[in-house]
């Protein structure tokens, strides 16, 4: 009797490990013409990739997640250097080479190739923290909400940390919405949304080619709720050749023009938020 007490106990803690990898549910027909339900667990992960120098540490980040369930997909948008340092791995990866078209493109191939529920987005010089996508998983099944992103660190081109913890929780809905109308404070790399998402929204603007996350963030806000992990996911590589860096001017122009798109459209829900 006790043996098989013992047995049915550490059956049951092994069941619920398991149900934390199974965040959400789908129904399919089944030939009898009833429904059954099969668990939404795939993440895709997209690494857009242009002469960087860290993605095969991007790549390691990948491989290297807790979560089990994982396609990693990355796209070389037309890359001159540096594509020897996937070949370690063309045997884990799904490798995609297209002429360069910027890093809108990129992803938007990497999401028509995805056979996940879930997109993550990993730039190619920052990296994920073991537990990233399984600690997202969790707070997506348990908040019963379609979008998720974290706190991080900065680090320099050695990989070194050099900052606090670098996180913007919200109090509410309104404050969220409220400093997305000004600024962007979400992370693309942080970010695991589900795929859905992109039937509703469409996917990035391919004609942004450094705000094509704020404006996609932007057309998500209004229609699906956000959950926010305070825990630090993922190192942010702060380098003098990363884009944000090159190109601010025309990232502070584009932010301008996409900030004016969305101005109507969130001011009216800024509006409902505070119930005036």
């Amino acid at each position: 009797m006790r043996r098989i007490l013992h047995s049915v106990k550490r059956l049951a803690r092994i069941m619920r490990r398991w149900m934390l990898c199974w965040p959400a549910k789908q129904y399919k027909s089944n030939r009898e013409g009833g429904e059954r339900m099969i668990p939404k667990t795939k993440v895709s992960v997209v690494i857009p990739f242009y002469n960087c120098p860290y993605v095969d540490l991007a790549v390691k980040s990948v491989l290297a997640q807790s979560y089990p369930d994982i396609e990693l997909i990355v796209v070389d948008d037309g890359s001159t250097r540096y594509m020897e340092k996937l070949e370690a791995y063309k045997d884990n990866i799904v490798y995609i080479r297209k002429t360069n078209g910027g890093t809108a493109s990129a992803l938007n191939m990497g999401i028509k190739a995805a056979s996940g529920a879930y997109f993550a987005w990993l730039s190619a010089d920052d990296l994920f923290h073991p537990d990233k996508i399984k600690r997202q998983m969790e707070a997506i099944r348990s908040s019963g909400t379609s979008f998720s992103h974290t706190a991080y660190y900065y680090i320099n081109e050695l990989g070194e940390r050099f900052s606090g913890v670098i996180s913007m929780p919200f109090h509410n809905r309104g404050d969220l919405i409220e400093t997305m109308m000004s600024g962007c404070p979400v992370n693309g790399s942080s970010v695991l949304l589900d795929m859905e998402i992109f039937n509703k929204v469409g996917r990035f603007n391919e004609k942004f080619l450094y705000t094509q996350d704020y404006d996609l963030w932007l057309r998500i806000l209004p229609h699906y709720e956000w959950s926010y992990i305070e825990e630090p996911l993922l190192d942010y590589r702060v380098h003098k050749e990363m884009g944000s860096v090159i190109h601010s001017e025309a990232q502070n122009r584009e932010i301008a023009l996409v900030q004016s798109r969305h101005q109507g459209i969130l001011t009216q829900l800024l509006r409902k938020e505070r119930g005036k």
